[in-house]
């Protein structure tokens, strides 16, 4: 890799680990860039997964040391995630690269749409709902999710808070913390599966971690700190700047 590279991918790393943090969509940056420059779009994919599993141990960390948990049910969505993810992986590393592409570009317009509609907030002013059915529904979907998550994970982070605050009325805050937790969950198995298939290019994979793991460390303190409106206020950019992106280039 040239030095221009590695600035590169380290600079968009942070960006885009400080975006799924706090919101969502770093992979809708991070992903097509990496096929830019050059990889194969089902090599990019595999290798995005490395920074995300470091990105996300970070973002954890970063969320467990202000004391921001929704464990343990964040557990039980992060084991139906796993298992949703190993289908999703299987399919991702078959898949042809160009129908590929046409799903990412479609993944990021639905990703958008459903983010923009999304009631975001109702769970922070209302009390959270725990109970046997909710829980029931929160697992099911996940599992979904975790299809989704390990075949293309662009995006995923809208459909996570979608869930999370519509299922259980968990507010923004609570919300992040368990996605960061759910999504390092089914990443180490989709992580897995690449390694396995042997499509994972680790150079990119590394040099893209370091950037994803500043971005998350300082953006999940970021967001236990600043709370709800800065956090629907980066929402509500980062879905205009990627419709914008969609619609004219």
């Amino acid at each position: 890799m040239e030095t221009t590279e590695i600035l590169i991918l380290i600079a968009t790393g942070i960006f885009a680990g400080f975006l799924n943090t706090v919101a969502g969509g770093g992979s809708l940056i991070t992903l097509p860039l990496m096929i830019f420059m050059g990889l194969p779009p089902v090599v990019a994919n595999a290798s995005n997964r490395i920074a995300l599993f470091f990105q996300n141990i970070f973002a954890v960390a970063g969320f467990k040391s202000k004391g921001v948990s929704a464990y343990p049910y964040s557990l039980w969505l992060g084991i139906s995630a796993a298992l949703g993810a190993i289908i999703g992986s299987k399919i991702a590393v078959d898949i042809d690269g160009q129908l590929f592409n046409r799903i990412l570009a479609i993944t990021m317009l639905v990703g958008i749409v459903i983010t923009i509609f999304n009631p975001w907030g109702k769970g922070s002013n209302n009390s959270e709902k725990m109970a046997f059915k909710n829980k029931f529904w929160g697992i099911s979907v996940f599992f979904v999710i975790g299809i989704y998550g390990g075949f293309i994970q662009a995006g995923v982070g809208f459909l996570i808070i979608s869930a999370l605050t519509i299922i259980n009325g968990f507010s923004l805050v609570k919300t992040n913390s368990a996605k960061v937790f759910v999504i390092l969950c089914y990443t180490i198995i989709a992580l897995g599966v690449f390694i396995y298939e042997g499509v994972v290019n680790w150079q990119w994979g590394l040099t893209l971690a370091i950037g994803n793991s500043i971005g998350a460390w300082i953006g999940s303190r970021w967001a236990v700190e600043k709370g709800e409106k800065w956090i629907k206020r980066i929402l509500i950019v980062t879905v205009s700047a990627l419709a914008i992106k969609l619609w004219f280039f």
